[in-house]
């Protein structure tokens, strides 16, 4: 599979990533052999980058699927905490748990808006020393807000940056509010144009879009400036679908079954905010007994009403 540059950081990716969040714990939690195995089935078949972060604990897989030495995929991590210190634990961590010496990229995790990013400077002045170092190879953010892309994008000290894009605008925020795909797209095209390195993230929008499977991946892979998208994939199948879709062999007329798929939402992004609770037609979304948004699959009508409703993009469909 051909690769290209992120970016000035000059790494080399391929048109498709492997998010290795699927099999962890928050989503499939697969046994470690059986995550492992996808991993490494994944750069068999000409995959090189991965995605991981620290609050994912996917790390052992990733560890386990690179024994042997055949592989050496572009690994991209990122860390949630704010202080210096807490970014250097979070790198050492990687560097340890993954068994490398350095950290192809690492990121600040989900920038929210304006004052989140001025909160987390400290943990980005150690990204900034770690790759002075040479301990990390390129460092930058993710976000699924607009206003923070715009800021990255004219942003000299950030080398890739990580957004959420797709072709339905799914989860893309603005400050408080919705943002769309128009102003991701020209934040993106912008970054891009300044020598920042992009790859896309949530292109099925956490699942719910991936009955128009390609549709959604035409659009990002269509934008101007992204180099990369990063899909998450829990069977051999879908791996098989990625990388047929970045050879140009897939079947144009491809439907994926996705009969078995149940929506769900990820404990650790749901904020309580009971959006999507209101929007359930058939009231099948309720708060559990930690005080957050769950589904209940024996009512769920699997519509995907309520994904649009969500600020964090927490409802997923897998």
């Amino acid at each position: 599979m051909k690769t290209h540059a992120l970016g000035k950081s000059g790494i080399q990716v391929t048109p498709v990533g492997f998010g290795v969040l699927t099999v962890g714990r928050t989503q499939m939690n697969l046994p470690l052999g059986d995550g492992a195995a996808l991993v490494r089935y994944a750069l068999e078949r000409g995959i090189n980058f991965l995605d991981t972060a620290q609050y994912y604990q996917t790390y052992p897989y990733i560890r386990e699927a690179l024994k042997g030495g055949k592989f050496e995929p572009v690994i991209s991590s990122k860390c949630l905490d704010g202080s210096y210190g807490a970014m250097r634990g979070a790198v050492e961590e990687a560097r340890r748990e993954l068994g490398r010496d350095v950290i192809d990229i690492f990121l600040l995790h989900e920038v929210r808006h304006g004052p989140d990013w001025e909160n987390r400077r400290g943990a980005f002045e150690y990204l900034r020393a770690a790759k002075a170092k040479g301990l990390v190879r390129a460092i930058g953010l993710s976000t699924h807000h607009v206003d923070v892309a715009e800021r990255a994008a004219a942003d000299p000290e950030i080398d890739v940056l990580f957004p959420l894009i797709n072709y339905q605008s799914l989860g893309i925020r603005k400050g408080a509010n919705s943002g769309n795909k128009e102003e991701m797209a020209a934040a993106i095209q912008k970054a891009a144009e300044a020598g920042i390195g992009v790859f896309a993230m949530k292109v099925f929008g956490g699942g719910n879009l991936v009955g128009a499977y390609l549709e959604a991946m035409d659009y990002v892979r269509d934008l101007p400036g992204v180099v990369s998208t990063m899909v998450g994939a829990g069977y051999r199948h879908e791996v098989d679908r990625l990388v047929e879709y970045a050879e140009g062999t897939i079947d144009r007329n491809y439907l994926p079954d996705i009969s078995g798929k149940k929506i769900r939402i990820d404990q650790g992004d749901c904020e309580a905010c009971g959006a999507c609770v209101k929007r359930c037609p058939n009231h099948a979304i309720f708060f559990n007994s930690s005080g957050r948004a769950e589904v209940d699959p024996s009512i769920c009508l699997t519509c995907g009403y309520c994904a649009p409703v969500c600020p964090t993009r927490g409802i997923i469909l897998w």
